[in-house]
Parts: structure tokens; sequence; C-alpha cells
């Protein structure tokens, strides 16, 4: 009768206020309403990154847009260096560091998936080493054991082919930082929005549960899904509540279900249509 939730996510979405356009046909209360979130993003990041150049730094923000609603896993705390890299203008920095943090992914979900796929060719490969410099190998044995999502492994090569061009030795990155490193950031957060998002199109995830993420049942033993989603997740019934708690969310579900299984289907509308 139960299901996982995802109940552990890192996101930052001030980007998206900032971009926000006040519509001059507003009600006057909602206008200064965003006025003042606005106001209030900015002095935030000036307390964040320092006032000098604050106008500059709060462009850069809002280019690089919001961070994506993620799974808290190996790649939360560095993006976010990365993004303030970025924003304070330490562009080349930030440009090789998502290059960088590309890289220790792939490595990341080898390293950590492999042995649940000792019966593949790929594994004779891969089993011995510690760590990969060969983007396209990694790329393509993640793929083949269907842990990179189809259009996440398409990013993938975008964002080797960033690194490939800027890493090495390029004159032009010296007039261009800014642009490269944005399109190396944009590729990157398309990477993590798409392989590590707490909701969404992804298929492990059932579709249209209201307000919440649950795991399809037959998604969770996947290795993908077993070592990277089910540790952000609780399980639950479709009666559970939760309450905010000072370490995060805390699950309230002691309700007598019954002892039988029930389909991905009927789960999401039991869920959808309970009564509290």
């Amino acid at each position: 009768m139960k299901r996982y939730r995802v109940l552990r996510q890192d996101f930052d979405t001030r980007a998206n206020v900032l971009k926000q356009e006040i519509n001059p046909e507003w009600n006057a209360d909602v206008k200064a309403l965003w006025k003042r979130n606005k106001e209030q993003i900015v002095e935030e990041l000036g307390a964040e990154l320092g006032a000098i150049g604050l106008y500059r730094k709060v462009q850069d923000f809002t280019d690089i847009g919001a961070a994506p609603i993620s799974l808290v896993a190996f790649h939360n705390r560095f993006f976010r260096q990365i993004r303030y890299a970025f924003t304070i203008g330490s562009y080349y920095p930030a440009l090789t560091a998502a290059c960088a943090l590309g890289e220790r992914i792939l490595n990341h979900l080898v390293l950590l998936l492999r042995d649940d796929f000792q019966n593949t060719k790929e594994y004779k490969i891969v089993f011995r080493k510690e760590s990969f410099d060969s983007w396209d190998m990694a790329i393509d044995t993640l793929e083949k054991w269907e842990v990179l999502l189809p259009s996440v492994a398409v990013t993938y090569r975008d964002l080797r082919d960033i690194r490939n061009r800027t890493l090495h030795f390029n004159p032009e990155t010296d007039q261009n930082d800014r642009s490269l490193a944005l399109e190396a950031i944009n590729k990157l957060t398309e990477v993590i929005s798409g392989q590590f998002s707490g909701f969404g199109s992804q298929p492990w995830y059932i579709e249209e549960t209201v307000g919440a993420t649950f795991v399809r049942r037959k998604f969770e033993q996947k290795p993908f899904v077993r070592r990277v989603v089910l540790p952000n997740c609780s399980l639950v019934g479709f009666l559970h509540l939760l309450e905010l708690g000072p370490g995060g969310w805390i699950v309230m579900d002691d309700h007598p279900y019954e002892d039988r299984e029930i389909s991905d289907e009927e789960f999401r509308e039991l869920f959808n249509n309970r009564k509290l």
C-alpha cells in the first residue's frame, strides 16, 4: 500500500523572482509585494556576496537562473560554489569548475553503481579503476546501463565539448570567459535537472500526483533509484501527513493500511482524492 515519497531536495529559485517583470496592470498590493520580494533578495545577495559591484552580481545571479530542484546527492555543495563563483565575477574558475563537477558526477555514478552491473561487458572495463578521465567511456557506460536518461546523455556530450574546447589552451577564452562559463553552467544545470530532479517527468516517478513526488514500484530496485533517489525519500501511505521540524520534514503516518499490493495508478488516485 505504500510508496517512497521524495522529501529531501535542494534548490534556489530566487533568480526567478528577480526575472519576474512587475505587470503595471497588477493590483497595487501585488506589485508592492513583488517589489519588496525583489528588494529583499538583493539585500540577501549583498550580505552573502558583498556590496561592491552588487548591481553586476545581481545581474550575473539572475542570468544563471534558478538552481534546479534537485535530490540531495554528491553535486549540490559544489554546484552552489560554482554558482557563487560566477556571481562574484570569477568566470574562468566557474567555467573550469562546471566542467570538473560534470566529470566528478560521471565518476561518482560509475563507482557507486558499477557493482550492480557485474554481468555486463562494460563492467570489465571499469571494475578496477578508481577514477575515469574519459568522458566518452563514462557516458557510454552509464547510457548502456540505462542509468543516464537519453536526453541527459546528449546534454553531457554538449558539456564534454565545452570542456574540450576551453580547458585545452584556447586564446579566445581570454575574451569570452563569461559566455563560456554561462554556457557550461547552463548545461550542468540541465544535467542536474534532468537526472537528479526531485520531481518531473523522469520515468521513475508516478505522474500527476498533487503536490508530491512518489517513486514507481517497479523502479525501486533500479540501481540509480535505489542508491541515489530512495535515500532522499520516506516510505509512506496515501494518508500520511508532513510536519516541518528543525531537521526537515517529519512524517506522521500511523494509519492501519491494508496489507496488499496496489498499482501506482491506484496509489495516485487514493492520494489525490484523500480526505483528511
